[in-house]
């Protein structure tokens, strides 16, 4: 009989897959002796149905990989699992697994291993022994206590030293081609030594042939995939490989669309002149920024310099033609409240096209776990592992990031609030902390809001604080498409519009056929705004924008 493998196959959402499954499974994809089976859910799904399919299947080995955001979970369904099959061997891997696996395991006896580091050669190892577990000492990167003495046998970390030899996870069978994106790991290993990070110390860097990059592509693309995300974790720690990899990108436009890791301090004039010529909408772009202040970034062991830094994420944000995403991390070591309220400003100011504030993870396996009393960080001793407190950020203050956070993604990364909540930010250094208590206070910040209630909260407080850009927020609101009978659209004029002598068109083309309205100017002398809409599509926003006087 085969060796019968059930995969946990736990996702934080359906648009998720982990490459884990298919990339170890592909080493090993031509072993007739073993059996592959899947059970899938996501992290908030309810871990009785997974149990039972489980133990239904009555597998040899149960296995799966953890790390931030499935960890609890998984642990609640591998636990109840192990509970019913005794016998089964449960086997872990993941990024959750770089640091003390010892404790860990003492700490949960029903884990048999875990596997530290990069599993494909190491995973296939101990498929030919799993079942003799006299043998799993030969088996790099395994940790397990001996099942009679309790013993603690640790192999060190796992690195595969030929990463381009491995077998493709898309070469597997168990690879799933029904998400909307598919992540393609490039790279393996950073140059960078960033103390948070889980690849700060993952040495040497080992990269793929631009051929095989080529044809792994041509792969995607054939699967009818648009979206691929680019797992190398500084894309242009090389500067001529990254040209070639933007030149390589460029021929699958307009098919597909590329999120790439990227250093704003290590932009070459050649590829800064490579990135302003790309087409438009085939490069999202992850400024790693972290903090905009040198002290914080030399602590945290970011290489690359503030000034740098600060002049290559300029540029990227006044490429017309590509997305960036800065990326700022309240709870690092030095890094003050306000501070972070000052770097939100400035990356506004620079146009960054969003902006994401997280709290910082203390990570098994990094500088920063092993140096958290050192720097005066408190962290839970939970998965996540967020930060709970440093010398520099109180408990409350680390709150108020994560709140200001959800203003962020609510209203500044929301293409339809973004303008405008640029412009408040930049107007009034107020402004982000006092809507910010205006959202705590209506009790609204951790809710779901849709666009339309955020268009209501902001033309609201507007009126209220900010009289002189309520009117943008109209503007806002209507170029997004909302109701002209709801109250941030109530100056608006929709009867019977006609089209003034004269007028500067901004957008589209008039014709007698589109449905006219019109925003007055805040005075008299102002020119309002004309709006034209489709009238026989029916079309929710405006085709037609125009300045003039009604």
């Amino acid at each position: 009989m085969p060796t019968k493998i059930l995969w946990i196959d736990l996702n934080s959402s359906y648009a998720h897959s982990s490459l884990a499954l298919p990339a170890l499974h592909a080493q090993v994809a031509n072993r007739e002796d073993v059996e592959w089976e899947i059970v899938s859910a996501t992290v908030n799904e309810n871990p009785g149905p997974m149990v039972s399919c489980i133990y239904r299947s009555r597998p040899d080995i149960l296995a799966g990989t953890a790390w931030l955001f499935n960890h609890e979970m998984l642990l609640h369904i591998a636990s109840r699992a192990k509970a019913l099959l005794p016998e089964c061997i449960l086997a872990l891997g993941g990024p959750e697994f770089l640091g003390d696996n010892e404790a860990y395991l003492r700490r949960h006896p029903y884990i048999n291993c875990v596997f530290r580091g990069e599993g494909e050669e190491a995973f296939a190892q101990w498929l030919s022994c799993w079942n003799r577990p006299e043998q799993w000492s030969t088996v790099d990167g395994l940790c397990y206590l001996n099942a009679s003495d309790g013993i603690y046998t640790d192999q060190g970390i796992a690195r595969v030293q030929h990463f381009d030899r491995l077998a493709s996870p898309e070469e597997s069978y168990l690879f799933n081609w029904s998400k909307p994106f598919v992540q393609l790991e490039t790279t393996r290993g950073c140059f960078n030594t960033c103390a948070f990070c889980v690849s700060g110390g993952e040495k040497p860097v080992r990269t793929l042939s631009i051929d095989t990059i080529a044809r792994r592509l041509e792969n995607i693309r054939r699967h009818g995939i648009h979206d691929v995300r680019v797992l190398d974790r500084t894309f242009n720690y090389h500067p001529e490989r990254a040209r070639q990899l933007l030149l390589l990108f460029r021929q699958f436009h307009p098919d597909l669309r590329f999120h790439l890791e990227i250093h704003p301090a290590l932009l070459t004039p050649p590829l800064k002149e490579l990135l302003a010529e790309m087409p438009s909408g085939l490069l999202h772009l992850e400024a790693g920024i972290q903090s905009l202040h040198e002290d914080v970034l030399c602590t945290s062991r970011r290489a690359g310099g503030l000034k740098e830094s600060l002049e290559g994420l300029h540029y990227l944000c006044s490429l017309p033609n590509v997305v960036t995403h800065a990326d700022l991390i309240a709870g690092l070591p030095l890094y003050h409240l306000k501070q972070i309220f000052d770097d939100i400003r400035t990356l506004a100011d620079y146009r960054a096209g969003e902006i994401q504030l997280e709290s910082l993870k203390v990570l098994p396996g990094t500088e920063m776990r092993r140096r958290a009393s050192e720097w005066g960080i408190s962290y839970s001793p939970l998965p996540p592992y967020e930060v709970l407190m440093t010398r520099e950020i109180t408990p409350e203050e680390l709150q108020t990031a994560r709140l200001l956070s959800r203003l962020l993604d609510g209203f500044y990364n929301s293409e339809a609030w973004q303008e405008v909540t640029r412009t408040l930010i930049l107007h009034d250094t107020d402004f982000l902390p006092a809507f910010l208590d205006e959202l705590i206070r209506l009790n609204v910040i951790d809710q779901p809001l849709s666009l339309e209630r955020r268009g209501f909260l902001l033309y609201d407080f507007c009126q209220k604080h900010y009289p002189t850009f309520a009117r943008q927020v109209s503007q806002a609101w209507i170029e997004a498409g909302l109701s002209l009978k709801k109250k941030p659209a109530e100056k608006v004029r929709t009867k019977r519009q006609t089209p003034p002598e004269h007028w500067q068109v901004l957008k589209g083309h008039y014709h007698p056929g589109l449905r006219l309205c019109f925003l007055p100017a805040d005075t008299e002398a102002g020119q309002g705004i004309w709006y034209g809409y489709e009238s026989e599509i029916q079309a929710v926003r405006p085709v037609f924008k125009a300045v003039g006087t009604e």
